[in-house]
């Protein structure tokens, strides 16, 4: 295991009712918030209201950014820093997803910043002060309520990056299960596999002895497999979706992946699609990791034999590593299918017209992946196996 430094200040708060919690969170801050939010569920299913009724009620002047895309764009982002800067905003309060999160987070440290927002993201500069931002999460999935992370798309040059600051961690987040029930089994179900993908990210590393990490890693994804399901067939069962959100806040707030460094090319790899046909990114995710996993097999393959017995039940008597590392592979595809996740790229109608394009904009920073190292090369042949 790598020498690490862990630090993670955001608080989090778990559990039905917590919104209440609001009031107390907001207090240190200023009067002026920006209220950030996406697509307008929040209204229908009421949590807009209470949550402008805090506000309100705590004398708070509310400024709103609404539309917040699946996939946030640069120019959503832009207008939340304009909003910001015309109006003093004192603190910003993201309600929805991920998505909306991450939003958020480019908004707090680009109303902070002279230039183009968009330099904070490709990391032409680095970020020096933010304003402080809360969260009250509607969707498990990306993690982002706990994490410094975040990934935007230039939808005008089909760029799509992740990036990350140490001022981007949310002050609060305050996730109530119930805030979870309106999301559609679709989403759900994306958002199943993205917090899978977290972990499998982490997982797929080269440091030794991790004993400990590599247990949390995969109680946590049988504990997904387990509930997953159930949940899907159960969308406003309590418990399960309890049980999924705080595993989604788990899979990417720091704590599985102390003392190493995972490999994250697929993300990468996905990024480059939704840049350009600006799918669902649990969708994209659950048509390519598996195919990066075959590639990668040969990288280490006591690595995905210990994920395939371990994780997915497979017998590994009479087989080599390889053989029951692409067992579990198979398994791992096979349990994303059997709760609605899709298996190929043209299920999304995407064909080879765009290929180029998409390599093109997976290598705009170089080789990537710590695990396995990807070139060109090997980003294609990754697409081609996913058509």
């Amino acid at each position: 295991m790598d020498n690490f430094m862990f630090w993670n200040p955001t608080k989090l708060i778990f559990g039905k009712g917590q919104l209440g919690q609001l009031k107390n969170q907001l207090a240190p801050f200023g009067s002026k918030v920006l209220l950030v939010y996406g697509g307008g569920s929040i209204k229908r299913n009421g949590l807009y209201d209470s949550v402008l009724t805090i506000l309100k009620d705590n004398d708070k002047e509310v400024f709103e950014l609404a539309g917040v895309e699946p996939n946030p764009r640069l120019t959503t982002v832009q207008k939340g820093v304009d909003i910001c800067k015309k109006e003093k905003i004192d603190f910003l309060l993201a309600v929805g997803g991920g998505s909306v999160i991450d939003c958020t987070k480019a908004i707090s440290l680009g109303a902070k910043y002279d230039g183009d927002p968009w330099d904070i993201v490709t990391r032409k500069t680095t970020a020096t002060d933010s304003i402080p931002f809360g969260t009250v999460l509607t969707l498990a999935a990306t993690g982002s309520e706990m994490n410094a992370g975040s990934v935007i798309t230039n939808w005008e040059t089909n760029e799509k990056y992740g990036w990350g600051s140490p001022l981007a961690f949310p002050v609060f987040s305050i996730l109530d299960p119930e805030n979870t029930y309106s999301v559609p089994k679709d989403q759900t179900v994306y958002g199943i596999v993205d917090m899978m993908s977290h972990v499998l990210e982490h997982y797929f590393h080269l440091e030794e002895h991790t004993e400990f990490q590599d247990y949390m890693c995969e109680s946590l994804l049988k504990t997904v497999i387990e509930f997953g399901p159930k949940l899907v067939n159960d969308l406003e069962n309590y418990e399960y979706r309890s049980t999924i959100l705080y595993c989604g806040t788990m899979a990417l707030n720091g704590i599985v992946n102390m003392g190493y460094q995972g490999d994250w090319a697929t993300h990468n790899i996905e990024h480059a699609v939704s840049a350009v046909y600006d799918i669902p990114h649990g969708g994209g995710l659950a048509i390519l990791f598996p195919n990066w996993m075959q590639h990668s097999l040969s990288i280490k393959p006591a690595r995905f034999k210990q994920l395939a017995v371990r994780v997915f039940g497979v017998d590994p008597e009479g087989k080599t590593d390889e053989e029951a590392g692409l067992e579990g592979i198979e398994k791992l595809r096979a349990y994303w299918n059997s709760i609605g996740a899709p298996s190929r790229l043209a299920d999304y109608d995407i064909d080879d017209s765009k290929l180029g394009l998409m390599v093109d904009r997976a290598m705009a920073r170089g080789d990537f992946g710590r695990f396995n190292v990807l070139k060109a090369e090997d980003v294609e042949a990754i697409y081609k196996a996913s058509l």
